[in-house]
């Protein structure tokens, strides 16, 4: 969909420019703009790799399974199905733990090898489990205390305060998560309920 889209956008983009004689204007903001998009990317690139070393380190160490125990009551309450696969919920944890850091591109593959690991114990594969749907509920609304990722994109476009986002990210991530988890809850439960 997205390979018809974009091209229509830049055909009518240039036809505009075309007929209302702003070609020049449309030339200075492409250059313009992929040079913006390249010192963003490097600015990203750097808290990226800050942020994905810090991770594989704790990794590591036994800081990754101190963290995983304080996590584990609320795994066992999100995913009451996976508490006895201390695999599945260490690879939950670490993903929540780099969500909760903000790290949303280190997030990804936690969560893409949890969610491999979880269609592994799927005896239906075409079908989502209930843990499942909860995961990715919980990456969808993706709990952050520090959002290092909005703070970076802030900084690098000249933000004079790019950590006054923090307090409203807590309060739109928190509302998100517990009214995305309360739907998840009743619609488990109405689907267990039909079963029977």
């Amino acid at each position: 969909m997205l390979n018809i889209v974009w091209p229509i956008f830049i055909i009518i983009s240039f036809t505009f420019a075309i007929f209302s004689g702003n070609l020049e204007q449309l030339n200075t903001s492409i250059f313009e703009s992929t040079s913006d998009a390249i010192n963003l990317a490097i600015s990203l690139l750097g808290t990226i790799c800050l942020w994905n070393g810090i991770m594989q380190i704790a990794s590591e160490t036994s800081v990754i399974e101190k963290l995983t125990k304080i996590l584990n009551p609320v795994v066992n309450f999100l995913f009451p199905k996976l508490k006895n696969n201390t695999k599945i919920k260490k690879e939950i944890s670490m993903n929540m733990i780099a969500n909760i850091l903000g790290l949303g591109n280190a997030a990804t593959p936690l969560g893409l090898k949890a969610m491999q690991s979880m269609q592994e114990e799927n005896s239906t594969k075409d079908t989502l489990t209930d843990p499942m749907m909860m995961f990715i509920v919980l990456n969808t609304a993706s709990i952050q205390l520090i959002p290092t990722t909005v703070i970076a994109i802030r900084n690098s476009l000249g933000s004079e305060n790019p950590t006054s986002i923090v307090f409203p990210v807590w309060i739109a991530t928190i509302a998100a998560a517990i009214a995305g988890i309360t739907v998840t809850k009743i619609i488990i439960k109405s689907t267990k309920n039909n079963n029977k």
